[in-house]
């Protein structure tokens, strides 16, 4: 990911919060101009009113960013505190002045900050500033679950301008301005009136379509940082580089917008509202931003019920409150792709009757003819299409589902917060918080399946959608340490299929793209304390294939089963790339999902787990939970599944004739389904076994 430059990043744990990373600092080479979109909440934090009467400025060198302690409703003293704090770290940068520094705060609310605390750790923050901002991006979050982190590129005739930015938000995020806190640097030379100008233009079509809660935050803060160092003449209006840089900094704000609605607190899916046919833009996007926050349309979301009613009441209410001139009887609504209203003529009534009364003002009637539209809402995306057939205009609104655990969440979220006399917290989050009932399933489920797991050994294949994200990555990491943690003895293997392929070259590509990936994936174990070692057909022949015709990937012919073994019994994580070595001492990409089964079968593992880009293997939208060998084949051989899905059938089906017990086929786009599919006993991919 390419890092604008000049910008150097680092993030700790300071003691705000009981252990995770509390303090995170952005620091550039080169004085910065300086802009912020902030927060219209009149109960302000201190950090934001002090942004507020300095922004935009030049001549900003860094921000300091803390969690665990929003700084907000503490009166004079809150504000004097960010002054010091601000004051402090221009010393600990050997900077003049104090004002060089921004910062801001996101947390609970109405304590004081533990400034001596974070002064200590000023230095070692300094000491660890790299042109990395993983590091960072983590100590500013909150309930989020993932880091979030975007760059772009912008063309400056041969130079090559980058807008980096990390972010946090999941819960109180409502559509107003900013909502969320944002650090955005660039290395581009522009003016802090421009940049202003341009970064709160950005916000609308981002940020400000995004809702989770629509409770807006005392911090919100979208701060943009521009530090000239790719030397171009101070970008204008006038410039034709500029509109490029507009819709590279807006590109970036979706990009990030969409993350927080999809980590929004408890969320299992990201909710896209997308509204066209509009009287005015305005309207197209307070519709879309009302039926996005819906209480009753999001909890229709996360069970994967396509009820209209609900989204044409949210419309209707809004329409009537708002007096715009819309009338929701004339509008058509597709859910996933599939029409579920329309009452004009051309739409067949025998297939989708037009709305009908209901005693419960709340709810719409089934979907007849359907039943497959509930398979595609369980999607970790869904997408809600309204063309109010009254005009011209369009937008689009992000949010998520409501979820049993944003309740938990929100109602444990200062109970099991216990504030310091220091303005730290302790978290209080013993089982013993937790309902007997609850505790209960808990412990007996879990019990359940550790005891079937010790020693059994399991290969996950992973392919484009798991490896394609770094949250999902991390995920993936987290996983396989808590796989060990429960006896299990996990192996790897990575890699796309390189089929159809036809240059000359792309089969040495292949190799190095898969090196590459090995390469992070095994450092990213080791990071953890897992200890990983990279394996393909290169070393000490590991896997020996054969040519299976031009731009085709190679076969599988053997597995140095020695080789495996001795890493396994010195408590390595294999992770395999699929290239093999042939005869001849050349080396050929070699089938994935192949290397897997084999893999899997060699080393005598009882499970086998392809990650894909879906649910698991479905027929007509409905998903396949459990599924035999003989029923997988016959179904594999009608074509009921996509090319990918019939490969994967094929080896899924060759390992369990090879011994291994079950094969799993899950969704990778979800956040640890691999524990989801494992430790519940309603698993939520497709399971295969032998029959």
């Amino acid at each position: 990911m390419p890092v604008a430059r000049g910008f150097l990043f680092s993030g700790l744990h300071c003691g705000i919060k009981p252990f995770k990373k509390d303090l995170a600092l952005v620091v550039s080479e080169a004085p910065c101009s300086a802009a912020a979109a902030l927060t219209i909440n009149k109960a302000k934090a201190a950090p934001v009113e002090d942004l507020v009467r300095r922004l935009p400025l030049t001549g900003v060198r860094a921000v300091l960013i803390n969690s665990g302690n929003a700084n907000a409703l503490t009166g004079p003293e809150g504000l004097s505190d960010v002054t010091e704090l601000c004051a402090a770290t221009a010393r600990t940068l050997e900077l003049a002045d104090g004002g060089a520094v921004l910062m801001a705060s996101t947390g609970v609310i109405g304590q004081r900050l533990p400034k001596a605390k974070i002064v200590d750790a000023l230095p070692k923050l300094k000491a660890q500033l790299k042109a990395a901002p993983e590091s960072a991006a983590e100590a500013i979050l909150t309930t989020d679950t993932t880091i979030k982190i975007a760059s772009r590129v912008v063309r400056f005739g041969r130079k090559e301008g980058r807008i980096t930015a990390i972010c946090k938000g999941s819960g109180m995020i409502a559509p107003q301005l900013a909502s969320t806190i944002a650090v955005i640097c660039t290395d581009v030379a522009i003016a802090p009136a421009l940049l202003q100008k341009t970064l709160v233009a950005a916000m609308d079509g981002s940020f400000n379509n995004l809702t989770v809660d629509n409770d807006m935050s005392t911090n919100d803060a979208v701060l943009a940082l521009a530090n000239g160092q790719l030397g171009n003449p101070e970008l204008t209006e006038a410039d034709t580089e500029y509109p490029t840089f507009v819709e590279q900094l807006r590109s970036l704000c979706v990009e990030l917008a969409k993350e927080v609605a999809k980590d929004g607190e408890g969320a299992t899916k990201l909710l896209e509202v997308r509204v066209s046919g509009a009287p005015s833009s305005m309207i197209a996007t307070d519709i879309a931003r009302s039926v996005a926050g819906s209480t009753l349309v999001k909890a229709a979301v996360f069970g994967a019920d396509p009820n209209w009613g609900r989204i044409l009441a949210t419309v209707g209410a809004r329409c009537g409150s708002q007096k715009f001139d819309v009338n929701p009887a004339e509008a058509k609504v597709t859910v996933q792709g599939i029409c579920v209203f329309d009452k004009r003529p051309m739409f067949d009534p025998a297939i989708h009757p037009p709305a009908i009364a209901n005693n419960d003002a709340n709810e719409g009637p089934s979907v007849p003819g359907h039943q497959g539209l509930r398979a595609r809402m369980r999607s970790p995306e869904v997408l809600v299409e309204i063309d109010l057939r009254c005009g011209e205009f369009s937008s689009v609104g992000w949010g998520c589902d409501l979820s049993y655990d944003y309740v938990k969440i929100n109602a444990d979220y200062t109970s099991l917060l216990v504030p310091t006399p220091d303005g730290s917290v302790a978290k209080d989050d013993r089982l013993t918080n937790y309902s007997p009932k609850f505790k209960v399933t808990l412990v007996k489920e879990a019990l359940t399946y550790i005891s079937r797991f010790a020693d059994k050994r399991v290969v996950l294949k992973l392919g484009r959608q798991a490896m394609g994200k770094d949250s999902l990555r991390a995920s993936i990491v987290e996983d396989v340490n808590l796989l060990r943690a429960v006896g299990l003895v996990p192996i790897l293997v990575h890699g796309e299929s390189p089929e159809g392929t036809s240059k000359g070259d792309s089969h040495s590509k292949e190799m190095m793209v898969s090196g590459q990936t090995n390469t992070e994936l095994v450092t990213l174990l080791n990071r953890t304390g897992v200890q990983a070692i990279g394996l393909s057909g290169m070393d000490a022949s590991f896997m020996k294939g054969r040519r299976m015709g031009e731009g085709m990937p190679g076969e599988v012919v053997s597995v140095n089963s020695d080789l495996l073994e001795m890493f396994l019994q010195r408590n390595y994580v294999p992770v395999v790339s699929p290239v093999g070595f042939l005869d001849d001492g050349s080396t050929i990409p070699l089938e994935p999902d192949q290397v897997a089964s084999e893999i899997a079968a060699t080393a005598k593992a009882s499970k086998l787990v392809y990650l894909v880009g879906g649910p698991g293997f479905t027929e007509n939208d409905e998903l396949l939970g459990q599924i035999n060998t003989s029923v997988l084949r016959e179904k594999s051989e009608r074509g009921v599944f996509n090319r990918n899905l019939t490969r994967k059938a094929k080896w899924a089906i060759a390992a369990i004739e090879r011994g291994v017990e079950r094969v799993h086929v899950i969704d990778a786009r979800t956040p640890h389904s691999i524990i989801a599919e494992f430790f519940t006993d309603q698993g939520i991919g497709s399971l295969v076994t032998l029959g």
